[in-house]
């Protein structure tokens, strides 16, 4: 460790501690708090079953919308969207008004925890299972001075010394690139945060991994069980190393299908089209993402851009009155009930039940890609996840006080008092 660092680093208004052993934070993403009681009533997870015992285990709420990329960059800068700007993996740009991913860094409005610290002097490493968090989260990270390393599993051989810290981090690693689509994606991250943990000994190391697996199997089954009994094996190498960790998660997962299989969809941009005339109002589904194959861009949160004129208290009405529809907000309550950033949301924000996802049009979704019934996320119904620090904490809060963005403070905090073996 550093041994001239400071006693804390301030990032966005919270100040943190400087750890004396390594801090970090853990995202499993997708991890609905039940597949981790099913794979440990399996007897497949003896490390976190022995971390729970000694450390402090609560339940956590993921921002609104449970998706990836506002979690994560939540998680990564200790504040929720309305700070650091990212409401979605998808958006309409105001500034262009057109659809675009919201994996650009242009659209972080706030320093990373990774950044603040690197900038303190401390040693930071990210790992990451898809590479359209890679940017975001190493947003503002130098790598000239062998302090900084961050890379995604998923374009890990074609990694740079100048661009990730270090150069081909699949053979650095010693495994091939995995298959995206795959639960390898994930093991990657965690072997590579093993070796990092290691080699590079870092202050501070967030490891993010990918929700295929949680995406087509439910809690209990042999597939999810065979993901957290992998998992758990490079957990025990890492808690034996004297880290601080905390293990939490971005959002949760929930059946979303039919008793034939088939998803079970509301299709709003069809009701718009039906109510207000074809195209007069815009459907945006901040889920979208490269990765179909996972949701079929389908999932619990969409936002409406309606036309000027419209009367938004009628459509209001009629998208309450729809089997499966959850919540509707007008803009000013949805952003203030979710603290989200106003301008990068439509009038209106609607949220599905439980066994319910939001789409735009049936004609605009390929679902050819879905082999399994549909598993998602987005809504309210997916907020919980899991929250375990592998040491004892007093005063810990519960969900709703206690979010997944403050992994990093109880981490850090963890980490203060130094290494236990």
């Amino acid at each position: 460790m550093n041994r001239t660092s400071p006693e804390s680093v301030e990032v966005n208004g919270r100040d943190y501690a400087f750890p004396k052993a390594p801090a970090i934070a853990i995202c499993l993403d997708g991890c609905e708090p039940a597949y981790l009681d099913a794979a440990i009533e399996a007897g497949l997870m003896p490390a976190l079953e022995a971390i729970k015992a000694k450390g402090t285990v609560r339940t956590a709420h993921s921002v609104i919308p449970s998706f990836t990329n506002p979690n994560n960059l939540s998680i990564a800068t200790g504040r929720p969207p309305s700070v650091h700007g990212i409401c979605g993996n998808y958006l309409l740009d105001p500034e262009t008004g057109e659809e675009v991913l919201m994996n650009d860094p242009r659209f972080l409005r706030a320093p990373t925890i990774f950044k603040s610290f690197h900038d303190a002097g401390a040693r930071v490493a990210v790992v990451t299972a898809k590479d359209k968090l890679r940017a975001l989260l190493g947003h503002g990270l130098r790598f000239d001075e062998d302090r900084a390393v961050c890379f995604s599993a998923e374009n890990s051989d074609t990694t740079t010394k100048d661009e990730h810290g270090l150069d081909n981090a699949s053979a650095w690693l010693g495994m091939p690139v995995p298959e995206v689509y795959s639960a390898g994606l994930s093991e990657f991250v965690f072997a590579a945060g093993v070796k990092l943990l290691a080699e590079f000994k870092p202050d501070v190391m967030y490891l993010t991994t990918t929700d295929y697996v949680q995406h087509k199997h439910a809690p209990g089954t042999a597939q999810a069980n065979a993901f957290y009994e992998m998992f758990d094996r490079y957990l025990a190498q890492l808690d034996a190393m004297g880290a601080a960790i905390v293990v939490t998660g971005d959002h949760g997962m929930k059946p979303k299908h039919l008793a034939d299989g088939s998803p079970d969809v509301i299709y709003a941009q069809d009701l718009l089209d039906e109510w207000l005339g074809v195209a007069a109002a815009r459907v945006i589904l901040p889920i979208t993402d490269p990765y179909v194959v996972h949701h079929g861009a389908l999932g619990g949160f969409a936002t409406v851009y309606l036309p000027d004129g419209a009367d938004a208290a009628g459509v209001m009405a009629k998208l309450r009155a729809i089997e499966g529809i959850e919540l509707v907000l007008d803009r000013a309550a949805a952003c203030a009930r979710f603290e989200l950033p106003p301008d990068r949301i439509g009038d209106i924000v609607m949220l599905s039940t439980v066994h319910k996802v939001i789409g735009t049009s049936a004609s605009r979704h390929d679902l050819a890609a879905l082999k399994e019934p549909l598993r998602s996320h987005g809504g309210l119904n997916t907020q919980a996840v899991p929250f375990i620090v592998n040491r004892a904490m007093a005063d810990l809060p519960e969900a709703p006080a206690l979010r997944n963005f403050d992994a990093f403070h109880y981490a850090t905090l963890a980490a203060r008092a130094g290494p236990v073996t």
